[in-house]
């Protein structure tokens, strides 16, 4: 199969080192505005399957003539080419998966292509990061496994792996997209009945084995599409993993509004942003530089199996490749994707249309897939045995 990765920032370089690492793939196109940045990325790789290309992905014509070289574009850009790039591979009758953005409802406008993208054989496959992505692939495998689902819930951290005060977190993306995920509202189905409530609130005590106690609590968006491919939950939810103290701290900065994007002070007869302020304060203290990073998961799904209520529950905990220096976010963002691309320009996956992972990337053979790239998850299956009456 060939490939189209566009953007040459560290999802798509690590996406592009998975994929010319991969039998078979025979050739990987490279892209972004800027060539030299692309092709500093191919020398480091050092294969001869890939090449740099300058591309304008804010020009569909542009963008149209060169995926449609491909059979599968992988899209690494920032989220609001997300709709661009998968209207030019429907035009050209090619395939894509992207990272995902729920703000500004992207994926909801990249669904609504579902009867396009059938009619022209192409498979697009938006949210394949690890939340959104990863948690959607595996809460649909246990609801494949379940005859009936009552509950799915999710919690991710992508977390320093030694913490240091005072926000004991380092970003592994965007703190501008860190900051909408902490403010804008979380949807939640609770009771049967879909409902937002406040992000950061809910804290929980959650435990992983090699860690102490940490703390989940709503942030919005990653709960993404699942919503609406389970509508009859009981209960759906996700949460983001922290150490102990995080979330009553940034609670603080917000409740001081000092993350809202609508909102100026005056100072010294100058118009002053707060969020713009902030971000720049933050920014060498959340800076991970070259320290480790862990990403730890856990999707729990429960429901009843054979008449008995039975849970499936899966767990990883990845760290920093320390060789590649690739941070483990890295890690299991751009393998998801990879892998995903992958799956429909071999075949596994054969449907074509619009679909969320959840409804389309098969649970077994994906981790089957992560784990030949040493991101082990486990599944553990439990069931309640009810007392009978003697």
């Amino acid at each position: 199969m060939r490939v189209a990765v566009l953007g040459s920032g560290l999802m798509g370089k690590e996406a592009a080192r998975d994929l010319v690492q991969s039998e078979g793939v025979e050739a990987v196109g490279l892209a972004d505005i800027d060539l030299a940045r692309a092709q500093k990325v191919c020398n480091q790789l050092q294969s001869a399957k890939i090449s740099a290309y300058c591309v304008d992905a804010g020009n569909q014509e542009e963008l149209a003539q060169f995926i449609g070289q491909y059979d599968v574009v992988v899209n690494a850009l920032f989220y609001s080419f997300n709709e661009i790039v998968a209207k030019a591979a429907i035009q050209m009758g090619v395939s894509s998966v992207d990272l995902g953005g729920h703000i500004g409802h992207i994926t909801d406008r990249i669904l609504e292509l579902k009867e396009e993208a059938t009619a022209a054989h192409s498979t697009i496959i938006p949210d394949l990061g690890v939340a959104p992505g990863m948690i959607n692939i595996l809460a649909g495998f246990g609801v494949s496994k379940l005859d009936t689902t009552d509950s799915i819930k999710m919690y991710v951290g992508g977390l320093p792996a030694q913490p240091k005060p005072p926000l004991e977190y380092n970003h592994v993306f965007s703190m501008e997209g860190l900051f909408d995920h902490y403010t804008d509202p979380s949807l939640i189905i609770r009771n049967g009945v879909k409902q937002e409530v406040p992000s950061l609130s809910e804290v929980e005590r959650i435990y992983f084995d090699q860690f102490g106690p940490l703390e989940a609590f709503h942030t919005s968006g990653g709960t993404s599409t699942l919503s609406y491919s389970y509508p009859s939950l009981d209960e759906l939810e996700y949460k983001t993993i922290r150490y102990p103290g995080h979330a009553e701290k940034f609670k603080l900065l917000v409740d001081l509004n000092l993350t809202r994007n609508d909102y100026e002070v005056e100072v010294k007869g100058q118009k002053v942003s707060p969020r713009e302020v902030l971000l720049k304060v933050l920014d060498p203290i959340v800076d991970l530089k070259d320290k480790d990073d862990v990403v730890l998961l856990r999707v729990i799904v429960s429901g009843e199996k054979n008449g008995v209520k039975t849970t499936y529950e899966y767990e990883m905990t990845t760290f920093k490749d320390r060789e590649n220096q690739v941070t483990a976010m890295a890690r299991a963002t751009a393998n998801t994707i990879s892998v995903v691309a992958q799956m429909i320009g071999n075949g596994t996956i054969v449907k074509k249309g619009v679909h969320p992972p959840e409804q389309i990337v098969p649970g077994k053979e994906y981790i089957e897939e992560m784990a030949k790239r040493n991101i082990i998850i486990t599944e553990l299956m439990k069931e309640e045995k009810s007392e009978v009456n003697a």
